[in-house]
């Protein structure tokens, strides 16, 4: 099993024993992790679920990730919650959660995807299973986490799947996330309705959230990457993304491979090459921006978009707002 989690996030266990009258280092045998100074202090994620399996040992409690999920506060995510918090409206928040998960638990790569009714959030198993505890303890932090910074505590799913079998009740699951809930499923799957996305957050701010996404994206960049593949595959399309031609034919050129083995290694890693090529744009657009030489058309053939307003709306789509009002807002260089 690979992976870790940030030691703020384990931090909810703690907290979650200590609000039971238990101190927490005495039964799980280990003192709570300590934050670190950078930001990037882990654990690996068999020792997260070592820590949970030896809690609900000793409480006996079924289904006992869901409270500890629950209890979820920005702090717990870190840098991420607060950049969170500083969003326009949830479906915002939910694309930072998406490009910076890896800040906080890093362990299958999450995807988002649209569908005509719902937002689908899916997880896999590419990095292994870490087990039911685990799992259903990132989903409840996930929903808990969206029901505080909008203020609905009754918001739900649709509906919730989740990859591990089937417990000896599903009905803590059913109460807690107010929807069906399935298992023994191909991987675990959230689907949120559409509405949903556009409920405002409490503490919109814009200049705070570009100022914390700035940090956030140098910290992701201190990680090591998940597979050597993606690293070298962002240079490849950031290569060829001015010549309109990062494709995955192109890239599998590039990379001296075929396109059959590089969509292969990419299953395998548990991206999607769409996914890498949208991440690299990202990573170059600011910069880009921030150049007052460059007009926005030649910022948009520079990434490789067939013309401005194809850029215009990829940008509103991972920003919220237009790449000349992020300009405006920005200020001169």
């Amino acid at each position: 099993m690979q992976g870790a989690v940030s030691t703020t996030y384990v931090g909810l266990l703690y907290e979650f024993l200590a609000r039971r009258g238990l101190d927490a280092a005495v039964l799980l045998g280990e003192p709570a992790p300590q934050p670190g100074g950078n930001g990037l202090a882990r654990v690996p994620v068999t020792q997260w679920a070592t820590l949970l399996d030896k809690a609900q040992q000793a409480l006996g409690e079924p289904a006992m990730g869901l409270a500890v999920g629950a209890q979820i506060a920005p702090a717990h995510f870190g840098l991420l919650g607060y950049l969170t918090l500083c969003c326009a409206n949830l479906g915002e928040a939910l694309m930072r959660l998406r490009d910076y998960q890896r800040l906080v638990y890093d362990v299958n790569a999450g995807q988002l995807r649209m569908e005509a009714d719902a937002v689908v959030l899916e997880w896999g198993d590419e990095a292994g299973r870490p087990g039911q505890l685990v799992d259903e303890c990132a989903l409840a932090a996930l929903i808990g986490y969206a029901r505080n910074i909008t203020a609905l505590p009754d918001a739900a799913p649709l509906c919730v799947r989740f990859i591990n079998p089937a417990p000896a009740s599903s009905v803590p699951y059913e109460t807690f996330f107010r929807c069906p809930v399935a298992f023994d499923a191909p991987t675990t799957i959230v689907r949120l309705p559409l509405a949903l996305l556009a409920q405002p957050l409490r503490q919109h701010d814009d200049a705070l959230r570009e100022l914390l996404e700035a940090q956030a994206r140098e910290l992701l960049g201190r990680l090591p990457p998940r597979d050597a593949l993606e690293a070298e595959l962002r240079q490849a399309i950031a290569s060829l993304l001015p010549e309109g031609q990062a494709s995955l034919a192109a890239c599998a050129q590039r990379l001296r491979t075929s396109a059959r083995t590089l969509q292969r290694r990419l299953g395998a890693a548990g991206i999607g090459f769409q996914t890498v090529l949208e991440r690299t744009r990202q990573q170059l657009v600011e910069p880009y921006l921030a150049d007052p030489r460059l007009k926005l058309a030649e910022i948009a053939l520079l990434l490789g978009y067939a013309d401005q307003a194809a850029f215009t709306r990829a940008f509103q789509r991972w920003k919220g707002v237009t790449p000349g009002q992020w300009r405006s807002r920005r200020g001169p260089a």
